[in-house]
């Protein structure tokens, strides 16, 4: 199975624009990005709508509970209705990201970092193989934004991450939004996290925006994307040359044709870096 969503650059099917794709289909775009958690319960109008984005794009599934750095590693039945949805939706691609969420009983219900560990990658590495083996195909990885470092951490984030993709022989999906705030946060220049990253497990792209909260960078994905996410994204167009991108807006979510708009910058500025 591929590990490259569909070409083009797509928006998250999310609940607020519901009642325009029930009678009007994904207008003006290429595909939708699913939260994979959101439809582990099939029926309803949630159902509806994917049913009906799905005849007419293509969809990738996108989780967020996987906890593949959790210490009990990934739960049998959290993978059993993983897989039964992807038998039933046929997604282009599937990801989740690389952090945990969840130890024993206790859900954080949060995206967290790890220690960038040799032992850690082992671990994650093999909880990427588990799922990928369940699955029965290869998924894509996603580098979350972070706010606190480990003293424990052997390697950077960018080592640790491709150091985990290699293992697990994997995909990434790259949150150039995520790579700026963690930047920030921590001091560490963005554009050599890019040039560091291995080109050729990029499979994915996602932009969004951010919160100033002075001291930090708060990943909120509320608001356009900022100006210095769009400056980091031409770069990875450079690098990385065409890579299918998603632009993210989860919070005060706007109309469908303001979301539309973003993706179609997004696709603007690919053009325009690439010459075409």
């Amino acid at each position: 199975m591929s590990t490259r969503a569909p070409e083009g650059h797509g928006i998250g099917l999310r609940r607020h624009h519901f009642a325009e794709i029930l009678e009007h289909g994904p207008v003006g775009v290429p595909w939708m990005e699913l939260i994979s958690e959101n439809f582990f319960e099939p029926g309803g109008r949630p159902w509806a709508v994917l049913e009906r984005v799905r005849r007419e794009v293509p969809v990738v599934l996108h989780g967020v509970a996987m906890g593949l750095g959790n210490v009990d590693g990934v739960r049998a039945d959290y993978l059993d209705r993983l897989a039964a949805l992807v038998e039933r939706v046929e997604p282009a691609v599937v990801s989740d990201h690389l952090c945990w969420g969840a130890h024993g009983d206790h859900v954080a219900h949060d995206l967290l970092p790890l220690p960038y560990t040799e032992e850690a990658a082992r671990h994650v590495a093999e909880q990427i193989a588990r799922a990928q083996d369940r699955l029965r195909r290869q998924i894509l990885i996603e580098n979350v934004s972070s706010y606190v470092q480990f003293r424990a951490s052997e390697l950077s984030e960018v080592e640790f991450l491709g150091l985990v993709l290699e293992r697990a022989d994997a995909g990434l999906l790259l949150d150039v939004n995520n790579v700026y705030v963690s930047a920030r946060n921590h001091g560490f220049s963005a554009e050599a996290y890019l040039d560091a990253i291995p080109a050729a497990r990029v499979g994915q792209i996602h932009l969004a925006g951010h919160t100033d909260k002075g001291s930090f960078l708060l990943d909120t994905h509320v608001g356009p994307v900022p100006d210095p996410v769009w400056a980091l994204y031409r770069r990875a167009v450079e690098r990385f040359g065409p890579v299918p991108t998603l632009v993210e807006w989860d919070e005060a979510v706007p109309d469908y044709a303001t979301v539309r708009a973003e993706a179609e910058r997004a696709a603007a500025i690919e053009a325009e870096v690439l010459g075409v």
